[in-house]
């Protein structure tokens, strides 16, 4: 038996139309030209990759000074990142202000640094000098997070995002020139420390002192503070709290006392990060906090904004793509001194990650639910 459809009974249906118009409808103008900016981005980084490769142009040794660097850096961008996940976890709001709490701390450590130099004390005791200015360095940045937190950013909690963004903002450029009005526009030059000059040979690669001292201070203290917000009562109502707010103030949790322990806890680790930044540089000034501000946001967006992992994970990509990207990418291609273009590196990145991966690598799922 067959079923006769009469004829002119029902239209047509055209398939071929029906497949255009979808994929019309699934690609837009706007996705065809991000399909084509990623093709050819990854061509470039192919191409250049390739030629640098085939050049041959640096020893493995370079390399290796290379990745060390880079680690280095990405560890002190990690430390900074983890107060703009930690406050975005817990707020959903981006703490601009956040690079001027790391060089607060570093800049009031170089003061008691200076003391302990001119004195001869950094040399005799440097362990003690050292840890001295660290808890300095933390405790600075920790004070002047909380201030800000309770003079500019609990008022504006029930505002719009667009609100405490602006503040934070305007709480930036204060801090910025408070301290240059305070301490003047110049470079200050942070003392170093016999003990940290020269190298080590750590599995048969010289490693520069201050580079190590740094990776593994950061890489201690981001174990710590892992261990404190997943392991702890604290951690736990901090956590609570950045699920849902007001399920957490049901349960009994103190939502204010969270939010303040997590302002505390992420600007100690900006403290921290400014003093091992000025280990390296050695040298400190009132406008240092905004380009590392800058790239710890771009690593916090890597890694995943409101994830403490992903932070992590974040500012060390960053510090290797930043370290080993321009001679890797750029080289090849005959670009005249590459590394002039970390920079450009670095925020390239940021636009890559912005546009094909919001949630960063590790997909923080508050990102998708709430943001």
């Amino acid at each position: 038996m067959s079923l006769k459809i009469p004829s002119g009974s029902f239209p047509l249906f055209n398939w071929e139309a029906s497949v255009q118009s979808s994929l019309m409808r699934r690609f837009t103008v706007v996705d065809l030209y991000l399909w084509a900016f990623r093709i050819v981005v990854l061509a470039v980084v192919v191409w250049g990759t390739i030629g640098t490769i085939m050049a041959r142009r640096y020893p493995g040794e370079v390399w290796i000074d290379f990745v060390v660097y880079g680690l280095s850096q990405g560890s002190i961008y990690a430390l900074i990142a983890l107060g703009y996940t930690m406050v975005y976890g817990i707020l959903r709001m981006i703490n601009f202000a956040h690079g001027e709490v790391f060089m607060s701390g570093a800049y009031t450590g170089y003061f008691v640094a200076a003391a302990f130099g001119r004195s001869g004390y950094l040399d005799r005791n440097p362990v003690v000098s050292l840890l001295v200015v660290l808890a300095v360095a933390m405790i600075t940045s920790t004070a002047i997070a909380l201030l800000l937190e309770r003079v500019a950013y609990r008022p504006l909690r029930g505002s719009p995002r667009l609100v405490p963004l602006i503040a934070a903002i305007g709480a930036s450029f204060f801090l910025q020139y408070a301290f240059r009005g305070f301490f003047g526009s110049g470079f200050q030059a942070y003392p170093e420390t016999q003990v940290l000059k020269g190298t080590w040979a750590i599995a048969g690669i010289n490693i520069l002192r201050t580079q190590a001292v740094v990776i593994v201070a950061a890489v201690l203290m981001m174990l710590g503070l892992y261990a404190f917000v997943m392991r702890t009562k604290t951690g736990t109502a901090m956590r609570a709290v950045s699920e849902d707010r007001e399920a957490a103030a049901l349960m009994g949790i103190d939502v204010d006392r969270a939010i303040v322990i997590a302002f505390a806890v992420g600007a100690s680790m900006a403290g921290a990060a400014g003093f091992l930044y000025a280990l390296v540089f050695k040298q400190v000034h009132f406008f240092m906090g905004f380009i590392p501000g800058i790239k710890a946001f771009t690593a916090a967006v890597l890694g995943g904004i409101g994830n403490i992992p992903g932070a992590m994970l974040g500012g060390l990509f960053l510090g290797l793509f930043e370290s080993v990207g321009p001679i890797l990418f750029l080289d090849g291609l005959g670009i005249v001194a590459p590394y002039q273009l970390k920079d450009v590196i670095a925020f390239t990145m940021l636009v890559m990650v912005l546009i094909f991966r919001p949630s960063g690598i590790m997909g923080e799922r508050l990102v998708v639910k709430k943001a």
